[in-house]
C-alpha cells in the first residue's frame, strides 16, 4: 500500500469520496447487522430512539 499517485487525474473529488464512504458505510451495516441483544424493553427502546437520532443527523447534514 505504499503506491503513489501520480497522475492527478485518478484523484477523487470531495462529493465523490464522500459518497463511495457512504455507500461502503451502508453496505456494511446492511451485512454486519448486530446480534440480538437482551435488553429490557425500555433500553431497547431508547437504542432504537438513538438509532434513529443518528440517521436523522447523518442524512440531515447534507
Amino acid at each position: 500500500m505504499n503506491s503513489r499517485i501520480t497522475d492527478s487525474s485518478e484523484l477523487l473529488d470531495r462529493n465523490t469520496s464522500r459518497s463511495i464512504c457512504d455507500a461502503v458505510g451502508g453496505r456494511l451495516q446492511q451485512n454486519l447487522r448486530p446480534l440480538p441483544s437482551h435488553l429490557s424493553p425500555r433500553l431497547q427502546h431508547l437504542m432504537d430512539q438513538l438509532r434513529k437520532r443518528d440517521s436523522e443527523d447523518h442524512f440531515g447534514a447534507r
